[in-house]
């Protein structure tokens, strides 16, 4: 089966390292016209040696911002096609005791997972809907599925609200000809966040962890963008509302 995105616009949000710049060099290997969104300006230089035609550097919590950052990208490259929104993760948060988990520290999570995809598909459903196509991509985690391996509460709470959000948005934007759907990886060595976490286990916390998983192997990015590439096409087009586990299989 071969993907072919030439013609189509795809704006990938968390594009400045590991799952989303990933994601940016795939989509531009297949065809289209990638516009990486990310707060890290020197990680978007990467994004754009990758691939990406366009890069904006934004806070995705910043609603009006996101607004205009969409319509500044239907100008420039015609239209927002695809939308992955792999923007996220920890920010650099550890495990604690849930009475020791600060209001901002439990906002802030939201503030990355679950503000910043409402607000994106919130800014190209009307640029979908008049065009009676698209796809909306978020990038969950297997933390949204079941208790998080990090321990961070605000983490698996807002994947699990992400996962929602998608599922929701799936029944709302399909009659227009929009499928919605998530990739929940498993454990991915991608940035180092996740580096800094995978040390952390330990010789045999390692061990532990591989061992559960049934390919015995860690993630690649590759890995994770393989399948947004897949629910992204044209052949995924009667594909929505679902979330797929890209995790090597958990025992």
């Amino acid at each position: 089966m071969q993907l072919n995105f030439k013609g189509k616009t795809v704006v990938v949000t968390g594009a400045a390292q590991g799952i989303g710049r990933t994601i940016v060099a795939a989509m531009s290997q297949a065809g289209a016209r990638v516009a990486a969104l990310d707060m890290d300006a020197d990680g978007l230089k990467l994004a754009e040696a990758a691939g990406a035609e366009l890069t904006l550097t934004l806070d995705l919590s910043e609603r009006q911002s996101v607004l205009d950052a969409m319509e500044s990208i239907a100008q420039r490259l015609g239209t927002v096609d695809i939308l992955v929104t792999a923007a996220g993760g920890v920010r650099g948060q550890v495990a604690q005791p849930l009475e020791n988990v600060s209001e901002s520290a439990w906002h802030q999570l939201f503030a990355a997972n679950v503000d910043g995809a409402f607000y994106c598909a919130q800014a190209v459903a009307p640029l979908m809907k008049a065009r009676g196509w698209g796809r909306i991509v978020t990038i969950a985690s297997g933390a949204g599925l079941r208790p998080s391996l990090t321990g961070i509460q605000a983490y698996s709470s807002a994947k699990h609200a992400l996962v929602g959000l998608t599922k929701q948005l799936a029944l709302e934007l399909g009659p227009h000809g929009i499928t919605v759907n998530s990739v929940a990886p498993g454990f991915v060595l991608s940035n180092p966040a996740t580096q800094r976490q995978w040390e952390s286990y330990g010789a045999d916390g390692q061990k532990r962890l591989v061992e559960g998983i049934h390919m015995r192997r860690l993630g690649q990015p590759e890995d994770i963008a393989n399948a947004v590439l897949f629910l992204a096409s044209e052949q995924a087009g009667w594909i929505s509302g679902q979330i797929l586990s890209v995790d090597g299989g958990r025992a």
